[in-house]
């Protein structure tokens, strides 16, 4: 524990009494300035803004993608068709010149969730818009520094250090403009600046990579379904005899709802269907208890990352979730958690799969089931990969699940044996054989995605601690 004073005079932010908002100016940057490196104002090298202030209207069918803060993780961009509405007009988007951003920006959360930071690439990300809940920040031709360097900086535990010192509000976070320009970056020797910068460009190359090879896997699924899913279309009303109901058990509409109903009967009728609960086993998630929960920029070495709905990114569990967990709080729980498991989410967000790859060693929550084929699958010939792929289609594993869902109270809650009756299409050997191939190479490049991202962490703290 260190201990040091703050005179009256010195105090900032309204006098806020806050230890952590000193900790960076009375030891990180001095001692950091006393080895001879050199800080820069952020505004100085680079022009800062935030995105749109006007309530562009949003649609989740078509147009330009366009983010919210949470969409902005660290080193990476979520996409995530289930809790948002992505889009907005083109129209919109050509009218408002604000939300407009390019390549290679800096993109930063400056309210709610504030300091998560990517550099934008539109070949994953696409052609976006940000609203005034993200930072842009542009950095000039004659700064010392690259957008991966500085995004690098950001997520840094020096970096969260100075984040901390400079937030304000009281409900919501936030980092104002003003602070984001005031921003110290250290400026680190060439080589390390140059290290960096060409780990976190594979990085993201390998996000892009696998993100196109999932695309390619999808593809390859629709095709082996047999027919067209768009020419199944949605009824505008429909009836239900009570004799239906009586037998389903079920009181949804929803789960009569005849755009899925149709959807899984012409699944059946092409490709043949089989149940979750015929080829699968399913743990449960566990809830540890928030008063153990440890926060990232407070984790060791020895925290577990706890995995909850919105920790998964892209398919993947977040390298950087909210939340972690001591090893003695972890005594009691046993997760059976392998590289290839499937994981799809039943609470509150519902229907969204990832799947666990070679770097991830994590706990899940309890809103989220590990999904593993049992020996009847294997013998079947399927594969975790193609059994992701199906969960991960919107008329499979979403369709499925929504006609399942029942909303207890206020939140949506898919029930496991209700998750277990999900029907999964049987496609021939040849598509399930391509799409396997193409999602294990997804998946490497997603592993090796997070283990450039640790390097990246571990050379930054190594040289800022020297």
């Amino acid at each position: 524990m260190k201990v040091f004073e703050v005179p009256v005079q010195e105090l900032k932010f309204g006098d806020r009494l806050v230890p952590l908002c000193y900790y960076y100016s009375k030891f990180v940057k001095e001692e950091n300035m006393s080895k001879g490196i050199d800080y820069i104002k952020l505004g100085k090298y680079s022009t800062i803004s935030d995105g749109e202030h006007s309530a562009i209207p949003r649609n989740n069918v078509s147009g330009i993608r366009y983010l919210y803060g949470r969409n902005v993780k660290e080193g990476i961009v979520d996409f995530d068709p289930i809790s948002d509405d992505s889009y907005i007009y083109e129209y919109d988007y050509d009218s408002f010149n604000r939300c407009h951003i390019h390549k290679n920006d800096v993109l930063i959360a400056i309210y709610g969730t504030v300091g998560k930071s990517a550099v934008y690439r539109d070949e994953y990300i696409g052609k976006a818009g940000i609203p005034r809940h993200i930072a842009n920040i542009t950095l000039k031709k004659d700064a010392p520094i690259t957008p991966e360097y500085l995004t690098a900086f950001f997520r840094s535990k020096f970096g969260k250090w100075q984040m901390n010192s400079v937030m304000t509000g009281n409900i919501q976070q936030l980092l104002s403009l003003k602070n984001l320009r005031d921003f110290d970056v250290p400026v680190p020797d060439k080589s390390i600046l140059d290290s960096i910068t060409a780990s976190e460009k594979e990085a993201v190359e390998c996000e892009i990579k696998a993100q196109r090879l999932l695309k390619e896997a999808q593809q390859v699924f629709y095709d082996g379904l047999g027919f067209d899913v768009n020419s199944i279309k949605r009824d505008f009303s429909f009836s239900v005899d009570y004799s239906e109901l009586a037998e389903s058990g079920v009181w949804s509409t929803s789960f009569y709802d005849k755009l899925y109903v149709k959807m899984a009967a012409a699944l059946e009728k092409y490709s043949g269907i089989i149940t979750l609960r015929e080829i699968t086993d399913m743990i449960n998630g566990d809830e540890v208890g928030s008063d153990n929960y440890i926060e990232y920029i407070d984790r060791s070495i020895e925290d577990t990352p706890f995995i909850r709905t919105s920790d998964i990114v892209n398919n993947e569990v977040d390298l950087y979730p909210d939340y972690y967990i001591p090893k003695d709080a972890l005594e009691e729980v046993s997760q059976d958690v392998i590289p290839g498991d499937v994981i799809f989410t039943k609470d509150g967000k519902i229907a969204c799969a990832g799947m666990i790859t070679e770097s991830d060693r994590v706990i899940l929550s309890s809103g989220i089931e590990r999904i593993r084929l049992n020996e009847e699958g294997k013998k079947l010939g399927f594969t975790q990969e193609y059994l992701f792929v199906a969960l991960n289609t919107p008329e499979v594993g979403r369709y499925g699940a929504i006609r399942r869902t029942v909303v207890a109270s206020t939140i949506p809650h898919l029930r496991v044996e209700r998750l277990k009756d999900i029907e999964i299409p049987v496609e021939d050997s040849e598509s399930i054989e391509k799409i396997t191939v193409l999602v294990k190479k997804a998946f490497e490049f997603k592993s090796r995605r997070k283990s450039i991202l640790k390097a990246s962490e571990n050379i930054l703290d190594n040289y800022f601690q020297s």
